[in-house]
């Protein structure tokens, strides 16, 4: 039992060892919470899910957090553009969020840290940064200073000149150098504040982590994870304020990190428009939260995945195939193949599992154990999680042919069989193949499935 996951540190797929080996711990960079997610922000939910599921298989114990941003700008202009309150905005999107990620069926994370809870921390990592050298205060702003840090730097692996290009924060006066982070700043009468010894301000973005992660784990965390946009600056700067708080003690002993949901081969994202919500596809594909998920993870998690409804329709009908293939099955107490968890312990190498699927599926049409196999292995993917039955009652598009319907026809079309009534028993099979549905014959009776 060998877990090997990419560590974007290192640059190279390591040997997973936890700090406590009965005691992992992970932590997610979460959702900033002011519109609804796109399904781009769902593929690190999905992926790290998964990572969650296989680490609870192989280890005892597993804390998993995944914070929730309630104060950034965004917010700020969220709340006035819209005229509403900051604090039901943040709580409004909060739960539409935990909502619609529960919809591609990924559970809770163990802890749920908000930003506004964490102020006191973050104010005295600030303290303790200043008094360490390694950051200065300027015209009511603190910032970290980068020259104090010898390898800043050593995750993104960039020169500085491209890491500049890419700074969250433009080169302001109050700035001794341009890559310089803000670790606090000043809030005007209308913007929410909190006192501190430099005045009345919030935090910066990079500092919640690094507090969050101090306050319930320690200075040190097996995993960290999040989207590939996040290694620089974010990822760069919570190693560079947490190493220097904490005497050079790493942040994290692996990081991990998902590549972009592309349209069109380019990366989705509001900047671009080219983006659609997990709420607005929810809707419009109503129960298929789950062939979602297994388009996002129909990828390698470092490789880009390419979106298209089309491929959601394309998982929808391969996961109705399973949930008959499973229809009635008790996979209780029944291990995943040793293939699948090998697959997925090789750095999470899903291409390779679902082959691995789809072998068992071909089995499972004529052998029980495969069909328990199947489903305890798709359980572990986060997948066959319904019951086979309401599944293949909702599997549809939101104007197709009931279920209820298409067996109707069906009966009808055995009568008209039985009756000689070859032509009507043609029309019924022409008409529902138009409403995008095939007929399966065989020696016991009729089966369908969504084209």
């Amino acid at each position: 039992m060998t877990l090997r996951l990419f560590n974007t540190l290192s640059k190279r797929k390591e040997v997973f060892t936890p700090i406590d080996p009965d005691h992992v711990t992970i932590y997610v960079c979460g959702p900033t919470v002011y519109n609804f997610a796109h399904v781009g922000n769902a593929r690190p939910v999905v992926v790290f899910d998964l990572l969650v599921r296989l680490l609870r298989h192989d280890f005892p114990r597993v804390t998993y957090a995944r914070n929730i941003t309630d104060i950034d700008d965004k917010i700020i202009e969220a709340a006035r553009e819209s005229g509403g309150d900051i604090a039901e905005i943040t709580e409004k999107y909060t739960q539409v969020y935990e909502e619609d990620m529960a919809a591609l069926n990924a559970k809770l994370p163990d802890v749920r840290p908000k930003a506004t809870d964490y102020i006191a921390q973050m104010i005295a990592m600030t303290s303790a940064l200043i008094d360490k050298d390694h950051a200065y205060v300027q015209d009511g702003h603190v910032l970290f200073s980068i020259a104090s840090m010898e390898n800043y730097g050593e995750l993104s692996g960039r020169k500085l000149e491209e890491m500049l290009a890419g700074a969250r924060v433009d080169v302001a006066s109050y700035k001794k150098a341009a890559g310089d982070f803000i670790l606090w700043k000043p809030s005007t009468d209308d913007q929410p504040g909190w006192d501190s010894p430099w005045g009345r301000g919030r935090p910066g973005w990079h500092l919640e982590c690094s507090c969050m992660i101090e306050d319930n784990f320690g200075e040190t965390i097996d995993i960290h994870g999040g989207g590939l946009d996040l290694i620089f600056p974010h990822h760069e700067n919570e190693i560079a304020q947490s190493r220097c708080a904490h005497d050079g003690a790493p942040l994290a002993n692996y990081w991990l990190h998902n590549g972009y949901l592309t349209v069109d081969g380019e990366k989705m994202s509001k900047s671009l428009g080219n983006f659609v919500t997990v709420h607005d596809l929810l809707e419009e594909f109503p129960g298929r939260g789950e062939a979602v998920r297994m388009c996002l993870l129909s990828a390698h998690y470092r490789q880009p995945v390419d979106f298209s409804r089309e491929g959601i329709r394309q998982a929808r009908r391969q996961l109705d195939r399973w949930y008959r293939l499973t229809e009635g099955v008790d996979a209780a107490g029944v291990a995943a193949p040793d293939a699948i968890l090998d697959a997925l312990r090789d750095d999470l190498n899903t291409p390779k599992a679902f082959a691995e699927l789809n072998a068992l599926a071909k089995a499972a049409a004529e052998d029980d154990q495969a069909k328990r196999q199947l489903k305890a292995a798709a359980n572990l993917l986060g997948l066959l999680e319904h019951s086979s039955e309401d599944w293949l009652a909702g599997s549809a598009d939101k104007d197709a042919i009931s279920a209820a319907a298409i067996e109707g026809l069906i009966a009808e079309r055995a009568a008209a069989k039985a009756a000689k009534d070859f032509a009507r028993a043609d029309e019924i099979r022409n008409e529902l193949s138009e409403q995008g549905v095939a007929l399966l014959d065989g020696p016991d009776g009729t089966t369908w499935e969504r084209k």
